[in-house]
């Protein structure tokens, strides 16, 4: 089921203008995206898995997405300490593993992701792409931090567009 181009909610009536907000605005269409690829699903549909052995989910997307945010925007930029919403050191992969199929785990992993999706735009706001931040050993370029942002979800999206159609045969937008 494609989305007519005039009911498409990611569709602004904006063009951005600049580096920055063109960039921004490409995070905010894909982030959008995945709210779209989730829409209608119950929590049984949101958890279930891909293939074998692989325990890829749309809600285990969205639990990684807003573990993703949170390091990026909150930890990297805004020099938070605090662990992701999905995070438990020394645990590998815990937002795809514990993603179950119940409606607290399915409100849960959206008010994480809207929480750091708030706070990136929030910190976003007066932030200039030039400036460089401690990272690792060296630093990063906040330019650098938002087009991985935009890669991620990019990449992730192929993956949710395979996942709904598998869950219900739907497949665009």
């Amino acid at each position: 089921m494609w989305v007519a181009p005039e009911k498409d909610p990611r569709t602004t009536g904006i063009d951005p203008v600049g580096e920055k907000e063109t960039l921004w605005e490409y995070l905010c269409r894909y982030r959008m995206t995945l709210v779209m690829k989730c829409e209608g699903l119950d929590a049984d549909q949101l958890a279930r898995r891909s293939v074998y052995p692989s325990s890829l989910s749309l809600l285990g997307l969205v639990r990684h997405l807003a573990n993703g945010e949170h390091h990026w925007f909150s930890r990297v930029l805004g020099g938070s300490t605090a662990d992701g919403p999905f995070e438990r050191p020394g645990v590998e992969d815990v937002e795809f593993d514990e993603a179950v199929g119940t409606p607290e785990a399915v409100a849960e992993a959206w008010e994480a992701w809207h929480r750091a999706v708030d706070a990136a735009d929030e910190l976003m706001v007066d932030e200039s792409l030039d400036r460089e931040v401690p990272f690792d050993d060296a630093t990063v370029e906040v330019r650098d931090v938002v087009i991985h942002m935009v890669e991620e979800y990019a990449r992730h999206m192929g993956h949710a567009d395979l996942l709904r159609e598998c869950i219900d045969g739907r497949v665009g937008l």
